[in-house]
């Protein structure tokens, strides 16, 4: 039986402990490294032997999503499973767009988790119903004027957003994504020009009614 080497990218270690022990039940399945951050993820792709990358979005100074972009970039099949707590809503279809073939969240069960690996290692994509759903939605609403306001936001202003949506100072953004205040101040004011709200509140808010955040 030809075992799947999988990657595991997260920087909590109980919950990269947690998915080798739910992983542990599967006879075809190993856990062939562990990453706690996203540069430790990608130069462990580029040693090889990694069939299939577990990775987290939210994840200190570079998200899931930037090193999902790169990863995509450098090993185009590489498939990479996308792991969150944030709802499916969030996230699902832009790590779709990114290039990942799977959105599991957290809460998933040791069983899903498993089917969802072994998909994609055959070269499926791993597909909820409420990711389907939304993935349809954006599909249909494929004129900008259609979409919601926030998906109208590029990626990075999309990342910004979000984080200023859980109270983040621009200083503190500026710091996690390794950007100047100056253009995070510049995003900022690009995000309410497009969401069509004024302040950093009314933001938060926008994403509360949108369910993009977790309360």
């Amino acid at each position: 039986m030809k075992k799947i080497n999988v990657l595991i990218c997260d920087d909590h270690l109980i919950v990269r402990q947690g998915i080798r022990q739910v992983l542990a039940d599967a006879p075809d399945i190993t856990v062939a490294f562990e990453a706690a951050n996203g540069p430790d993820a990608l130069n462990r792709v580029r040693q090889g032997g990694i069939d299939v990358v577990l990775m987290d979005i939210a994840m200190p100074h570079r998200d899931g999503l930037d090193v999902l972009r790169q990863m995509k970039s450098e090993f185009p099949k590489v498939p990479v499973l996308m792991l969150s707590t944030y709802p499916d809503k969030q996230y699902a279809v832009r790590s779709m767009k990114l290039g990942a073939v799977g959105y599991l969240n957290k809460s998933a069960d040791s069983e899903q988790m498993i089917a969802a690996i072994r998909k994609v290692a055959s070269g499926g994509m791993f597909i909820t119903p409420a990711v389907a759903e939304h993935l349809a939605s954006a599909i249909g609403a494929g004129h900008t004027e259609d979409k919601p306001l926030h998906e109208r936001l590029s990626h990075r202003e999309y990342q910004v957003f979000r984080l200023l949506s859980q109270g983040r100072s621009v200083s503190e953004i500026a710091d996690q994504l390794a950007l100047s205040s100056n253009t995070v101040s510049t995003y900022r004011a690009r995000i309410l020009e497009k969401t069509g709200v004024r302040n950093d509140v009314e933001l938060a808010l926008y994403a509360v009614r949108q369910e993009l955040t977790q309360v």
